[in-house]
């Protein structure tokens, strides 16, 4: 099966459990959430083993941050995930590791802010104002719209590289046919609440910032598995590579689409 079919197939079986998970919300979408992170850090942890990660401590922050913005919103989230400091120095204090402290316990806290708080802010996004499941949509169609179109468009007429160093393979191309798939895109999923919701205006310049992050933090995973010298976090969705492969972009976008929208007036 090629890489280009294997993501379809993954697409095609992954994208509706995700849309009825965001559609039901509460518990449902908080244990999809829950199991996706769980593999994240089981997926960071192996990937980042050479500064030997504090893997107890990563699964108790992630996890903590996760609970936290599901029964107590943003704050109990940031709670969960400071928990990771407190975990991750008493571990490293009683466990046999020689890595330095700096590495193990930096890398910990590292893992835990990346996975937790972003995807945390995927079920902060889904409880927001009366319109959460629609803004939870938005977004996570955006983001998978940008990101199948920019591969695609890349494929097939990417000439100029947008991050050689990073990751050689992204182009500008790719950049500018992701965005316009991804303001079509928040523009068409909020257009029939502009007069109650979020404005045209405020629906394009949504799409805009949740592409611009999506590529970040597409780019930020390209950075960390250059450092470390892997092509994939994981094998797990075939040609999407590991779970982090396939949420790195949502893991910067969930949080700018929810501190723009509260900028926005709506919480």
């Amino acid at each position: 099966m090629s890489n280009a079919v294997s993501r379809l197939v993954v697409a095609a079986v992954g994208l509706p459990l995700v849309l009825g998970m965001l559609w039901l919300g509460g518990w449902w979408l908080f244990t999809l959430v829950a199991v996706a992170a769980v593999v994240a850090v089981h997926e960071f942890v192996t990937t980042a083993r050479p500064l030997r990660p504090l893997g107890a401590a990563i699964y108790g922050g992630v996890l903590l941050s996760l609970f936290g913005a599901q029964s107590g919103g943003i704050v109990w989230l940031l709670a969960g995930f400071l928990a990771t400091f407190v975990l991750g120095f008493v571990l490293h204090a009683l466990s046999s590791t020689r890595a330095p402290t700096t590495a193990a316990v930096g890398s910990t806290i590292l893992g835990s802010a990346w996975i937790g708080p972003g995807l945390g802010f995927v079920l902060l996004l889904r409880q927001m104002h009366d319109q959460g499941r629609l803004i939870a949509f938005a977004v996570v169609l955006t983001v998978f719209a940008a990101d199948t179109l920019a591969y695609f468009t890349g494929r097939v007429a990417g000439r100029h590289s947008l991050a050689p160093r990073l990751s050689p393979k992204k182009t500008w191309e790719g950049l500018v046919g992701g965005a316009l798939a991804g303001v079509f895109v928040s523009f068409i999923a909020l257009y029939d609440k502009r007069d109650e919701y979020l404005c045209v205006w405020q629906a394009i310049v949504l799409g805009l910032v949740v592409v611009i992050a999506a590529v970040l933090g597409d780019l930020f995973e390209s950075a960390l598995k250059r450092d470390l010298e892997v092509k994939d976090t994981g094998r797990l969705l075939g040609g999407h590579g590991g779970v982090l492969d396939r949420v790195d972009a949502l893991l910067f976008a969930a949080p700018a689409a929810y501190f723009l929208v509260v900028s926005y007036g709506f919480r």
